[in-house]
């Protein structure tokens, strides 16, 4: 059974929250395990179905083969058991079992797991549980083998790292000396090169920045524009890195992850009730990474959980939207510590009563300017507007306000996904709590919920607040 951090269990008014169909699909690791899931969230596929307090979905789903496949779900995780030959995870058969229990309640009803699916979760609650005690038993955590061989390494790729910051230095000045024209006739080769020798000089950080150069010439017009704030942005970074000793501890603690060094996370775990409020993926290279937003409800801070999965691999963390956990955070250092890692968990998800408290318009550029201090590579900051009306406009969509006095453009990248017609169908005029990243190029929402204007009193439903995913 789960226990709460005093050590008492969690009684029945923690049974595991039912997910919405948009929060399962969010799981699928690709557009084809969405459309082979749907198909099985059918009764008529399923049989032995059930569900129990501590988070376990249970199935029995008709195969090509004489035997049923069994399909086992710990939603706390959420952790997924299959007998099928899928590598994917989850499987569509655990996508339809979600998806069966989401539509109709009464198609997987409470329960006691079968033998099967018992030892399953109970084998998995036990790792987990071994996993989370340091070893030893003692309390004591293991520190570094060597600590005196570790800053040897440490020492030794920072010198590597200086001398890339330097070459790379070298090769703005060149570049602006030479005039920017040139960068558009070299085309991509001139940076892939220049991302090359970063990376020899094992800094990551600054072979990303330098290869995303090689698209602006080719962005349409004013990219030379475009391109040198690029690349001041780009020199700011290496002079940052070479000169990191002056810096603020934080600061500097910002400059050490941008130019790709790793950092742990660190200080005192953060306890609260965590809105889940977006999950989305972002391939870069042959790595995804997911990035999962959160809220605390008492805190009052966001929080970004990263992901990442290897090539043809869905990354392993993965939280519903909508949702509510309790849970600990410990954040990485730097500017904003908005980065944090998920830690232990208490209970069961359960829905979002309300959605965050969102700000004016005014009052979202403001808090994107103060986060730019602090960080000046930032791209975006999460925000939750309140009382706005997405409208169109000469460039594509805005966000209004209620009083349509101020207004903040939909980025380009958002214009070009279908959930921006769904935020509209939502609105239908009105005005509602949107959740997004606001940054120079615009508002990217991410997640809405519908309501009245502020100030209006809004029961929640039994079930909680709907949060409409637009990502």
């Amino acid at each position: 059974m789960l226990l709460t951090d005093g050590g008492e269990p969690l009684g029945a008014a923690a049974s595991a929250a039912r997910q919405t169909v948009e929060q399962v699909l969010a799981l699928a690791p690709d557009d084809a395990s969405r459309k082979a899931g749907n198909k099985l969230a059918a009764a008529g596929s399923w049989s032995d179905t059930g569900w129990e307090a501590t988070g376990g979905v249970w199935g029995l789903c008709k195969g090509s083969g004489s035997k049923p496949y069994r399909t086992v779900v710990d939603t706390t995780g959420p952790a997924y058991k299959c007998s099928c030959p899928s590598r994917k995870f989850p499987c569509k058969h655990a996508l339809g079992l979600l998806l069966l229990r989401a539509a109709d309640d009464a198609a997987v009803p409470a329960g006691a797991p079968p033998d099967w699916a018992r030892e399953w979760l109970d084998g998995r609650r036990a790792r987990a549980g071994a996993k989370a005690r340091p070893a030893g038993g003692d309390g004591a955590s293991a520190g570094p083998a060597d600590p005196e061989a570790a800053r040897k390494r440490a020492e030794r790729r920072a010198e590597r790292i200086g001398g890339g910051a330097r070459e790379l230095k070298q090769r703005l000045t060149d570049l602006l000396r030479g005039g920017l024209a040139a960068a558009e006739q070299s085309g991509y080769g001139l940076w892939d090169e220049t991302a090359a020798r970063m990376v020899d000089a094992q800094a990551p950080g600054l072979a990303g920045r330098v290869r995303e150069l090689g698209a602006v010439p080719a962005s349409g017009p004013g990219w030379p524009v475009r391109l040198l704030e690029e690349c001041a942005l780009l020199h700011l970074l290496d002079s940052a890195w070479l000169g990191r000793d002056r810096l603020p501890p934080a600061l500097a603690a910002t400059v050490r992850t941008r130019v790709g060094l790793p950092a742990s996370p660190e200080g005192p775990p953060v306890r609260d009730r965590w809105l889940v409020l977006a999950q989305y993926d972002t391939p870069e290279g042959k790595i995804v990474t997911r990035r999962v937003w959160l809220y605390g409800e008492e805190s009052g801070r966001a929080a970004l959980l990263l992901s990442f999965g290897a090539a043809g691999r869905s990354p392993a963390l993965s939280l519903p939207v909508g949702a509510t956990i309790d849970a600990e955070l410990t954040p990485h250092p730097g500017s904003g510590q908005l980065r944090a890692e998920l830690g232990d968990r208490f209970g069961v998800p359960e829905p979002v009563a309300a959605p965050p408290p969102g700000v004016t318009v005014a009052e979202a550029i403001a808090v994107y300017g103060r986060a730019l201090g602090d960080d000046p590579w930032l791209e975006s900051w999460p925000v939750t507007l309140r009382d706005v009306i997405p409208v169109p406009s000469p460039d594509g969509w805005q966000l209004v306000d209620a009083e349509g006095r101020e207004a903040l453009p939909v980025t380009p990248a958002a214009l070009n996904r279908p959930a921006l017609w769904k935020l509209v169908a939502v609105s239908g005029g009105a005005p509602l709590t949107v959740f997004g990243e606001c940054g120079h190029r615009g508002f990217d929402p991410l997640a809405a919920w519908p309501g009245a204007a502020a100030g209006a009193v809004v029961p929640a439903p039994p079930g909680g607040v709907e949060t409409v995913t637009l990502i």
